[in-house]
């Protein structure tokens, strides 16, 4: 039965695609089967995973309307070690489409229900924001993951996304709950930084994940290229850092480790050639 964890905060610019497909990448690499669920309508969760959104014929839009399956929807993406379920600027018409429909805010729970034996991990991308989309996720995850770089108005943002998450827990997913909190794009030389990591620590104790991901160039470069950066350069401070919050989130969850599968080596291999830059789309 798949952990499944939604990658959220309320703010936006905090690195959730990055954690989300950096995560995706070292799960895979450490040998656990995992799904990418993109729910943000820019897509860029799927562009980071090697996939071109723009020639999806299938996405998360067509699985929370119901015309199609996750299994039908889904995309195994070799030289990533991952499944994705992509999205599109489509995603964009389910909110105003949701609406109408019975059981709106649990469509995502359903559809996933189908392959959870499939998958040891079901990872969701969400947008910065508490919309229907995120609601879908979090109605249907065991827990957040929340990214957040240690600066003073992230710390305001995170009181209001506690709250949110509260009121879900409440109302709606009683198994919901924050996971951990996990220090992005940090800088040990910003003084301010090392303070607000302090004060992490000192307030949510072991909420607060051990690793810290370092700002690190290459995980800024690899989404041009369309990989993960655990993939694009697997011997980056920033990769190596992701490899260890995998590890970490192993651990946490009491999942058992697996052995190193013929994927996680074919993403290794991949990330030996040089791959092209991906032009943006407009």
């Amino acid at each position: 039965m798949a952990k499944i964890f939604c990658i959220a905060n309320q703010k936006g610019g905090v690195g959730k695609t990055t954690t989300s497909v950096n995560l995706a990448a070292g799960l895979a690499r450490i040998g656990q089967r995992v799904l990418l669920v993109d729910l943000d309508p820019q897509g860029n969760a799927t562009m980071g995973s090697g996939l071109d959104k723009r020639a999806l014929a299938l996405t998360v839009y067509d699985v929370l309307l119901g015309s199609a399956s996750v299994r039908e929807a889904r995309q195994t993406v070799e030289k990533v070690g991952y499944d994705v379920l992509g999205a599109n600027r489509e995603l964009a018409g389910a909110e105003v489409e949701l609406v109408n429909l019975e059981h709106r805010d649990r469509r995502l729970k359903a559809a996933l229900a189908e392959v959870q034996d499939e998958h040891d991990f079901i990872l969701i991308d969400c947008p910065p924001s508490l919309s229907l989309l995120t609601l879908n996720g979090l109605t249907c995850a065991h827990g957040v993951i929340v990214p957040m770089q240690c600066e003073y108005f992230a710390l305001e943002g995170l009181s209001d996304l506690v709250n949110s998450i509260k009121q879900v827990h409440a109302n709606l997913n009683r198994d919901l709950s924050i996971i951990g909190l996990l220090r992005v794009m940090f800088d040990p030389r910003i003084t301010l930084q090392q303070q607000v990591s302090e004060q992490l620590q000192a307030h949510f104790g072991d909420k607060v994940f051990r690793t810290i991901i370092p700002r690190n160039v290459r995980l800024a470069e690899a989404p041009s290229y369309g990989l993960p950066g655990v993939v694009f350069d697997p011997n980056a401070k920033g990769s190596l850092a992701f490899v260890a919050f995998a590890q970490e989130m192993v651990e946490r969850v009491g999942l058992p480790a697996a052995k190193k599968k013929a994927s996680s080596r074919k993403a290794s291999s991949a990330a030996q050639t040089t791959p092209k830059r991906q032009t943006p789309s407009a």
